[in-house]
C-alpha cells in the first residue's frame, strides 16, 4: 500500500470513528446486490424521516393499482395538521392532490401531509403503519418497525441501514416511471416554494435521490441513489452528528466505492416484487420463460401449440393471452421460436372444475350494465394466479374487464377492506374457469387471513346488499 493510500485510508476510518455512537453505513452495488461497505449496518436505528420512503412506496404502489390517481384529492384531519414540523402547514379539512402530497415528501418532508396520507390509505395512521410494516418484511427488510407514517420518533419504530437499502432499491426497481419525484429540486405550493432537503442533488454528479431525515433520537440521515458511467449504487449513511458531516460522509462513501461497482449489465431484479395486484409490464420476449407453465386458460381458437405454449408460459405473469396484440411481430416471434425449441410444447388440456354451485353467482348486486372499453378506467393488470388462503367471490362473469370492474366497484363500496389489521393484506383475484365451452372469471378477494376473517368480510358486503361467498383457495 502506498504511503498516500495508507494515509487516506487512515483518514477515513478516523472520520467514521468520530461519527459518533449512532452512525451506521452501508454501500450496496445497486445491479448485483453486493455490499460494498458496512458499518453497524445491522444494529438498530430510528429511521425519522426516512420513513417516507415507505410511506411513498405504498403511495405508488395505490397509483399503479388504480386505488388513487395523481389528482385524487387527499383531505387534512386535525390530527394530521397538529402534527409538529417538518409540515406543509394545510389547514384541517382543506384538501391536496395525492401528486402534492407526493412532491411535498420528497422535498418539504411534511409530517402532517404524511399523516394525511396514511389515513387516507388506511384509513387511520395505525392501520396503515400496520401495512408499511408487513409490506417492509415481504421487501426483506427483516429488522424495520414502523409506528407511524411521517418518521417521527415513537416507541418501537426502529429500522437498519442495510434495511434501508434495501426500500431504495425496491423504490428503484418497483416503480421506476414514480421513482423521478425524488430528483425534484424545487417544490411549489400556493404561494411558497420549497427546496429538497437532499442537498445532494445536483451537486454531486450522478446523485438522483432519495431521502434525508432527522430527529433528536435519531441523528442525520440520509439514503442516496447514484448512477453514474454504467455504475449504480444505493448507499445510507444514518446518526450524523450534523447535517453538513451526513452530507460529507456520504460523499466520501460516493467517491470511495462507485468505481467498485459493476459496469455489466443488470440481470435480476434485486428486490422481490410482492405486488401481486398489477402485473409486469415487461415485454414477453424479454422474460425468462419457464420450462413448465401453469394450466392455461383454454381458448377453442387456439390451435397453435406453440401460441397454447407461450399461454401456458405467462398466465401467470403477464396475461399473454390478453396482452398479445401489444406486442410486435419481431417480439411474438422470439418467443415463439424460443418455446418451438423446448422439449414437451404441446400443451394438456384443462380439467372442468366440478364445483359448479360456486359459479351461480353470475352477477353480484354491483351492476355492471356497460361493458367497459377504456383501459384507463378500469385497471385490467391483476395477475390469475392459483391463490391459497381464504377468499371472498363477488361474481363469476364472461367478460374479464367486467369481473376487474366488479372488484373495482366493490372496493368503492367497501372501503374496510383496506384495513389491514382487520382482514390481513387483501388483493384482488380472478381465476378463470371453463363452463361449457365459456371462460367465466371468478372475481375474488384473496389473501384473507383466517376464516373467520373471510367471512366477516362477507358479512359486511352483504350489510351493502353486495352478494358474496367466503371459500377456501
Amino acid at each position: 500500500m502506498s504511503i498516500i493510500a495508507s494515509f487516506l485510508f487512515v483518514v477515513f476510518a478516523i472520520n467514521v470513528a468520530n461519527a459518533g455512537p449512532k452512525y451506521a453505513g452501508i454501500v450496496m452495488d445497486a445491479k448485483t446486490g453486493k455490499i460494498l461497505y458496512s458499518h453497524k449496518a445491522n444494529d438498530a436505528r430510528y429511521p425519522a424521516s426516512l420513513t417516507k420512503m415507505m410511506t411513498l412506496y405504498l403511495m405508488f404502489e395505490a397509483l399503479d393499482q388504480g386505488k388513487i390517481t395523481k389528482k385524487t384529492r387527499i383531505r387534512m384531519s386535525k390530527y394530521a395538521a397538529s402534527k409538529p414540523p417538518s409540515k406543509l402547514g394545510v389547514k384541517a379539512g382543506r384538501t391536496l392532490s395525492a401528486e402534492q402530497a407526493i412532491l411535498s415528501l420528497v422535498t418539504k418532508s411534511a409530517n402532517d401531509v404524511a399523516t394525511a396520507v396514511a389515513e387516507h390509505l388506511g384509513g387511520s395512521e395505525s392501520n396503515f403503519a400496520a401495512r408499511m410494516t408487513k409490506r417492509a418484511r415481504q421487501l426483506g427488510m427483516r429488522k424495520t418497525t414502523f409506528r407511524n407514517a411521517s418518521g417521527l420518533t415513537a416507541k418501537g419504530q426502529l429500522t437498519t441501514a442495510k434495511d434501508m437499502a434495501i426500500l431504495g432499491l425496491a423504490l428503484r426497481e418497483h416503480y421506476p416511471k414514480h421513482y423521478r419525484y425524488f430528483s425534484t429540486r424545487l417544490f411549489k405550493y400556493r404561494k411558497r416554494k420549497y427546496g429538497n432537503h437532499n442537498r445532494l442533488l445536483g451537486r454531486v454528479k450522478g446523485v438522483d435521490g432519495i431521502k434525508t431525515g432527522y430527529t433528536q433520537a435519531s441523528g442525520f440521515n440520509l439514503v442516496s441513489s447514484v448512477r453514474h458511467k454504467k455504475r449504480s449504487i444505493v448507499a445510507v449513511v444514518m446518526g450524523g452528528k450534523s447535517g453538513k458531516s451526513r452530507n460529507a460522509q456520504m460523499q466520501k462513501l460516493i467517491s470511495k466505492y462507485l468505481n467498485k461497482a459493476t459496469r455489466r449489465s443488470k440481470k435480476k431484479m434485486l428486490v422481490a416484487s410482492i405486488n401481486k395486484q398489477v402485473a409486469t409490464t415487461q415485454l414477453a420476449s424479454v422474460v425468462q420463460l419457464p420450462k413448465q407453465g401453469p394450466m392455461p386458460i383454454f381458448r377453442q381458437q387456439v390451435d397453435d401449440p406453440a401460441l397454447l405454449r407461450i399461454e401456458q408460459a405467462h398466465v401467470a405473469s403477464i396475461t399473454f393471452a390478453n396482452n398479445k396484440r401489444r406486442l410486435s411481430k419481431r417480439s411474438f416471434n422470439v418467443i415463439r421460436n424460443k418455446l418451438l425449441s423446448m422439449n414437451n410444447t404441446q400443451s394438456p388440456s384443462p380439467k372442468h372444475n366440478s364445483k359448479s354451485s360456486i359459479d351461480n353467482l353470475i352477477t353480484a348486486s354491483v351492476e355492471t350494465k356497460t361493458p367497459v372499453t377504456s383501459v384507463s378506467r378500469v385497471n385490467k393488470s391483476v395477475i390469475q394466479f392459483k391463490s391459497s388462503g381464504w377468499q371472498v367471490q363477488v361474481g363469476a362473469v364472461p367478460d374479464q374487464t367486467n369481473a376487474l370492474l366488479l372488484l373495482s366497484k366493490t372496493r368503492q363500496r367497501m372501503p374496510s377492506l383496506d384495513n389491514a389489521r382487520k382482514f390481513g393484506e387483501i388483493h384482488d383475484y380472478l381465476e378463470p374457469v371453463v363452463k361449457n365451452g365459456t371462460t367465466l372469471y371468478r372475481a375474488r378477494f384473496a389473501g384473507f387471513e383466517s376464516k373467520k376473517s373471510a367471512r366477516s368480510a362477507c358479512k359486511a358486503m352483504k350489510t351493502q346488499k353486495i352478494a358474496c361467498l367466503a371459500l377456501k383457495g
